[in-house]
C-alpha cells in the first residue's frame, strides 16, 4: 500500500505566512492540519482547495492558544486525524507595540502565552506522537529576538525564549525528534494598525543587502528543509531575511 505521505500541524495556518506554508508542504506530500483561532472560513476554504488537489489530506481544527485544555484538545485531534504526527510548526504569534511604561499585564499574558508558553504546551502535548514517528518540529522565531525592535520588549522576550527553548529541545529530545528555527525578516509588512514597525518599509528595505523584502515561499522553503530534508540538522536557527540582520 502506498504511504499517504507524513501529517504535520501548522498552527495559525490559515493566513498570511501559514497558508503558504501549509500550500507548500501540501503540494510536497505531506497532509495538512490547519490550525486557525478565529478564522473558519478562512481555514474551511484552505483545507477545501487542498482537499480538492488530493483527497482526504487536510482538515482544519480551532483552538485559542491561550487557553491550556484547547492547546491538549488541539494535538489530540491532530493525532487523530490520521493516528500520526511527523511535524509540528509553531506559526502561530501575536505582534504589537508594548513599550515599557505603557505594558499590561493582560499585554504580558497575551503575547507571552501565545508566543512561548502555546509552542511549549502543544510539543508537550505531540511529542509521544513525534517521537514515535522521528518527527520534527519547527518554531517560527523572528530576527528581533537577537535585535530588539524597539517598544516591543515584550515581543522580543517571548521570540528570545521561543529561540532557548528550540536549542534546549533540540538536546533534551534528541535522537527522536529534532527542533529547528527560522527566523524571518521583512516578509509581510503587519495588517492592522497596532502592528506598526519602527521604521518606514522602505528604510527597512534599504538597509537589506539584497534590497528587497522575501516572500512567502521562502519562509516555507525553510521550514520544509528542516521537516524533511536536514535529517543531519538540529538546533539551529536560520535567518530568512535578505541578510537584513546583519545591518540592525
Amino acid at each position: 500500500m502506498t504511504d499517504p505521505g507524513p501529517v504535520v500541524l501548522i498552527t495559525g495556518a490559515a493566513q498570511r505566512l501559514g497558508v503558504c506554508m501549509a500550500e507548500t508542504l501540501h503540494h510536497r506530500g505531506w497532509r495538512i492540519i490547519v490550525h486557525h483561532r478565529s478564522r473558519p472560513q478562512q481555514a474551511r476554504s484552505l483545507v477545501k482547495t487542498l482537499n480538492s488537489r488530493r483527497p482526504d489530506s487536510a482538515i482544519d481544527v480551532q483552538a485559542d492558544l491561550c487557553q491550556p485544555g484547547e492547546i491538549t484538545q488541539l494535538a489530540q485531534a491532530s493525532i487523530a486525524a490520521w493516528n500520526r504526527l511527523d511535524g509540528l510548526i509553531n506559526n502561530a504569534s501575536v505582534f504589537y507595540p508594548t513599550p515599557t511604561g505603557e505594558a499590561t499585564l493582560d499585554d504580558w499574558d497575551r503575547i507571552m502565552n501565545t508566543n512561548l508558553r502555546a509552542p511549549f504546551l502543544l510539543g508537550q502535548a505531540c511529542l509521544p506522537a513525534l517521537m514515535a514517528s522521528h518527527g520534527s518540529i519547527v518554531n517560527l522565531i523572528d530576527i528581533y529576538s537577537e535585535q530588539p525592535l524597539p517598544e516591543h520588549p515584550l515581543y522580543c522576550a517571548s521570540k528570545s525564549g521561543l529561540a532557548a527553548l528550540t536549542r534546549a529541545w533540540a538536546k533534551d529530545l534528541a535522537p527522536a525528534v529534532r527542533v529547528n528555527g527560522v527566523s524571518p525578516g521583512a516578509i509581510l509588512w503587519p495588517e492592522h494598525n497596532d502592528q506598526k514597525v519602527s521604521a518606514d518599509p522602505q528604510t527597512i528595505i534599504d538597509r537589506t543587502p539584497l534590497k528587497r523584502t522575501g516572500h512567502p515561499e521562502d519562509i516555507a522553503g525553510a521550514v520544509a528543509y528542516f521537516l524533511a530534508g536536514a535529517p543531519f540538522v538540529t538546533g539551529q536557527i536560520l535567518a530568512v531575511d535578505g541578510g537584513r540582520s546583519l545591518n540592525m
